[in-house]
């Protein structure tokens, strides 16, 4: 395309979910209360992980920083989406779109890293018990947690950085909800080549490895639990893998939904892309404080100690009008 036919694009349309006017109110409440429902889930998760010492583990430490991911990625985009329900304004502009996809990449990438530590942690657990506190050291810990933030930085910059760099046609209607890499791209007037090519190349490189991890704990595990079952030792594998394992099966499910088993941005694949970034962040607290025994016990010493604190604010109080009533 011509210069001469191309428009500097300062802002990009948001279309958000097909849904009818009239029903809009009735979806703002919906998607209101489940990112509600997300942070508040995910930051109960943290807070117990920080004030219960018995938490105090690698499978945690892993856990806490997925549940703050989990909020993070949440926070990309369902408020946008939210705001734009209530307020009918659309719009979003260039330098905010940009933003929101560069924080997009980084905290879908950083969930994607961070269940292949888990599912590494949990072979080790499973498959070398006797040397889980020698391998999984904190140490070892904190360098896993450091290095899947800065190649998940990394990896967000670098798309930006080669979005940045295109022109885009004076079409700036996203049929999306957030700012997407693939639907970005479908607007671009120039040569999207060289995006194309490190999406397949980088991208692969840094996406198949983790699931490869995740995949090749769980076969290991299975066939460490294979060759002597037990219902003691099915038990007790599955109390300790079962919430990672509901939620990778979430995470990828949905992931292949999207960005693998789909042609076009239909309908179908706006609902798909609902659940990767509202629901499944939303369900995941649930899943590890429901299936987990230690983060109910956590929970419940929790709120013994909310409820001795309210006893021993009241007390005074209850103290101070009994003298009062003995004076009059």
């Amino acid at each position: 395309m011509r210069p001469e036919n191309q428009s500097s694009v300062s802002e990009f349309l948001l279309l958000g979910l097909p849904i009818q006017p009239e029903h809009q109110g009735v979806f703002f409440t919906l998607f209101l209360g489940m990112y509600l429902t997300t942070v508040l889930g995910n930051l109960l998760i943290i807070l117990l992980i920080r004030l219960d010492s018995h938490l105090h583990t690698p499978m945690y430490f892993f856990l806490s920083h997925l549940a703050f991911s989990d909020i993070s990625l949440s926070s990309v985009t369902v408020p946008k989406m939210l705001m734009n329900m209530q307020t009918q304004q659309i719009s979003i502009p260039y330098v905010g779109c940009i933003s929101q996809l560069y924080f997009f990449i980084l905290f879908g990438s950083l969930d994607n890293f961070l269940l292949a530590v888990m599912a590494y942690d949990r072979y080790v657990a499973i498959c070398h018990p006797l040397q889980y506190t020698t391998i999984m050291r904190e140490g070892l810990c904190m360098l896993l947690v450091a290095a899947s933030w800065i190649i998940a930085c990394d990896h967000a910059l670098l798309h930006t950085l080669l979005l940045a760099r295109l022109s885009f046609c004076a079409n700036n209607i996203i049929t999306h909800f957030f700012c997407d890499l693939t639907v970005l791209l479908k607007l671009s007037c120039s040569d999207i080549s060289l995006n194309e090519m490190v999406i397949f190349t980088e991208g692969g490189m840094l996406y198949f490895p983790p699931l490869a991890i995740v995949l090749g704990s769980y076969i290991c595990i299975g066939t460490i639990i294979l060759k002597a079952p037990s219902t003691k030792r099915l038990l007790k594998a599955f109390s300790t893998c079962g919430s990672h394992l509901l939620v990778v099966s979430l995470y990828y499910g949905t992931l292949a939904v999207v960005y693998f088993l789909s042609s076009s941005w239909d309908s179908k694949n706006i609902i798909a892309s609902v659940m990767y970034t509202v629901v499944t962040p939303m369900l995941n607290p649930f899943i590890y404080s429901l299936r987990n025994r230690d983060i109910k016990q956590a929970l419940e010493m929790f709120v013994n100690r909310v409820n001795l604190l309210k006893w021993k604010s009241l007390n005074p109080l209850i103290a101070v009008r009994s003298t009062v009533r003995h004076m009059s």
